[in-house]
């Protein structure tokens, strides 16, 4: 995958204008930066494009402006983020994205090497909208553009896809980082290739689960999710979270599954407990023995054991989603084993391992290993398009 688009060392950096699209949209509390991860891996790519005197102009979006103007979503509040973590000082460029000529005065008096912040893309309507004259406005401000922002290329907007035709574009390089990665997982992966799939709701990953059992040798099934299968199976889940008009999509699944010779590794048993909330009273039943009043709220041991078993057969490990309700002890403990065992299979040399998705980050984060996998997307909606197998609008813009 790698091969077929531009990396930033085939694009000429000296001197250039370089519009790079980052991901700006992180959570903020009182006009500080919370969780400044995603600006983390922007780094190396502002850097390199400084030390060629190249002036780096960041595109991004942040939050959900609904295309107007409006202070509480602007970018002007990410920039002492970007500044500590680069050592370097950042400007930033106020435009409302209707006419860019003040824009484009400030850009020309900035020195070589400099690192400015535009307004946020989403106060023109002509962002979400993919418009190719906003495109056409954008381009007019740099020489080249670089696409570092894949938690952003699952959408087609006009600072994502229309602007990478207008300009020698290239891939930036947290971007080119995660594309190897995520081929690493799925594209080519070594076989045998397991998948963890968990959460909440069999019905936001039904693409999900029918692409992957196209594609890997094994698929775990746990969190909320799980029990839906369980029920299809004829399993009593109690008052579990359970999606029980999906039973047909559950069996449709798993018949899909035995035909590709994909292995579905589901619970064989469960935490159970009366009330939804931390510490409270629980007991270990066999899935074909739910109490009709509990809830099952992670997995048990045995089921645990047997993850670890196709794991220990496994080359590559890609997981989304959490096993259990792993915000709440003591539900968090078949999550957190599993995640330390991959980690350490991974260290160990045995494994590549990916992983990704919001909830996927908080719980290995949780389990002090989000730091151990081979590599862990915080792309969220970008990363579960591509396990369904999507093509992703910023990604093909920049296929050679």
């Amino acid at each position: 995958m790698s091969a077929s688009f531009k990396t930033l060392d085939e694009l000429d950096l000296k001197g250039k204008r370089v519009l790079l699209r980052a991901d700006l949209n992180v959570p903020v509390a009182d006009g500080q930066v919370t969780d400044a991860t995603r600006i983390e891996r922007l780094v190396p790519t502002i850097r390199e494009i400084v030390k060629h005197d190249g002036k780096a102009i960041l595109l991004s979006h942040f939050g959900r402006p609904k295309g107007k103007v409006n202070p509480d979503f602007s970018l002007e509040q990410v920039c002492p983020a970007i500044a500590d973590l680069t050592g370097h000082p950042v400007g930033f460029v106020a435009t409302d994205w209707t006419d860019v000529s003040a824009a484009r005065a400030a850009i020309e008096q900035a020195p070589a090497g400099a690192v400015l912040v535009l307004e946020n893309t989403r106060f023109h309507p002509g962002e979400e909208a993919n418009d190719i004259e906003l495109a056409r406005r954008m381009a007019s401000l740099g020489d080249c553009y670089v696409n570092d922002a894949f938690s952003a290329a699952h959408r087609a907007h006009a600072s994502t896809e229309a602007l990478a035709h207008l300009l020698p574009a290239a891939a930036g390089l947290a971007m080119a980082a995660e594309l190897e990665a995520l081929e690493a997982g799925l594209g080519k992966p070594k076989k045998p290739v397991i998948a963890i799939v968990g959460g909440a709701k069999v019905s936001s990953k039904i693409d999900l689960l029918e692409n992957l059992v196209t594609k890997v040798d094994g698929l775990v099934i746990g969190g909320g999710m799980a029990n839906t299968f369980l029920h299809a199976q004829g399993h009593g889940v109690g008052k579990s979270l359970c999606e029980k008009d999906l039973a047909d999509t559950a069996r449709r699944i798993m018949e899909k599954a035995e035909k590709s010779s994909c292995a579905i590794i589901l619970p064989i048993d469960a935490v159970v407990a009366w009330h939804f909330k931390a510490d409270t009273p629980t007991r270990l039943y066999g899935v074909d023995a739910i109490d009709p009043e509990g809830m099952i709220l992670d997995i048990g041991p045995s089921s645990l054991e047997r993850i670890k078993a196709a794991i220990d057969d496994a080359h590559t490990v890609v997981w989304n989603g959490p096993l259990g309700a792993f915000e709440m002890t003591p539900f968090d403990a078949g999550t957190v084993a599993l995640a330390q065992y991959v980690a350490k299979r991974t260290h160990d040399g045995h494994l590549v391992s990916v992983a990704g998705g919001g909830d996927t980050v908080a719980a290995l984060a949780h389990a002090g290993v989000k730091d151990s996998f081979t590599y862990v997307s915080t792309a969220g909606g970008a990363f579960l398009e591509w396990m369904e197998g999507k093509p992703l609008p910023g990604v093909e813009a920049l296929k050679k």
